[in-house]
């Protein structure tokens, strides 16, 4: 069965479809199968991956609206080694559509069902604000991952996004739990970086991931060549640190499956 995880931060310029790309192609470099489903209109993880958004067939908004079943609508583009259910602006026509939609929650959830066994790892970028569209991929996922930057702004930005994970959780989703929290853009030699990162590890403990992502010139400039960093420069800062934060992804998962079966 898959693992699904939302990668979201409702405060914009986090490097959340950054990490959304860069962990698929990471995952992917150890042989997982993995599906990115793009749930924000922009289609920057679309384009990202290496698919154009303009000349896709189909796209979520296909899924979400039940023209479609996901298997059909996923791409595979070679070069990245993971598969994308691609996004662009029809996206949000689907906002507004949904609202009319009986189980207008349970879209994405429900399409995902059909594929979770083709699957190891399925992530879902999502929108940088709440909408029907983040509540579609909050109600789908097991787990939130949040990226976020180590200053004073983006802790405000985590408190509020807390809440809403939490409101989903008790109305909509019981599985859903925060998975973990990543550290983008990190500049050790900024003090703020280092006080907001001593805050985050005092309140989350295990749940902030040991891997740091830091700036990197190569991880701003593999998007504009429709690449993850991995396919990019292979060797770049950026790409081991997403090739880390897999790695941490997955023992994590290991340990806990492992713990499962011992009861």
């Amino acid at each position: 069965m898959a693992r699904i995880y939302a990668i979201t931060n409702q405060k914009g310029g986090v490097g959340k479809t950054t990490s959304c790309v860069n962990l698929a192609a990471s995952l992917a470099a150890t042989k997982r199968r993995v599906l990115l489903v793009d749930m924000d209109p922009q289609g920057n993880a679309t384009m990202g991956s290496g698919v154009d958004k303009s000349t896709a067939a189909f796209t979520a908004y296909d899924v979400l609206m039940g023209f479609i079943d996901v298997p059909d609508a996923a791409i595979t583009p070679t070069e990245v080694g993971f598969s994308v259910l691609a996004a662009n602006s029809d996206l949000t026509a689907a906002e507004v559509q949904l609202l009319n939609q009986p189980d207008k929650e349970h879209r994405l959830f429900n399409a995902l069902q059909l594929v979770t066994n083709q699957y190891d790892y399925i992530l879902i970028d999502c929108p940088p604000s709440l909408n029907m569209l983040t509540v579609n991929a909050l109600v789908a996922c097991e787990g939130v991952i949040i990226p976020m930057q180590c200053e004073y702004y983006a802790l405000e930005g985590l408190s509020a996004l807390i809440n809403t994970i939490n409101q989903i959780q008790a109305a909509l989703n019981p599985r859903l739990k925060i998975e973990g929290i990543l550290r983008t853009m990190y500049d050790p030699r900024m003090s703020l970086t280092l006080d907001v990162s001593a805050q985050l590890t005092e309140f989350f403990g295990d749940k902030v991931y040991n891997t740091c992502v830091p700036r990197n010139v190569r991880l701003a400039e593999a998007p504009s060549f429709g690449k993850p960093v991995l396919n990019y420069d292979r060797q770049s800062k950026g790409a081991l640190a997403y090739l880390a934060l897999a790695g941490e992804i997955i023992r994590m998962n290991e340990e806990v499956a492992g713990a499962m079966s011992l009861r």
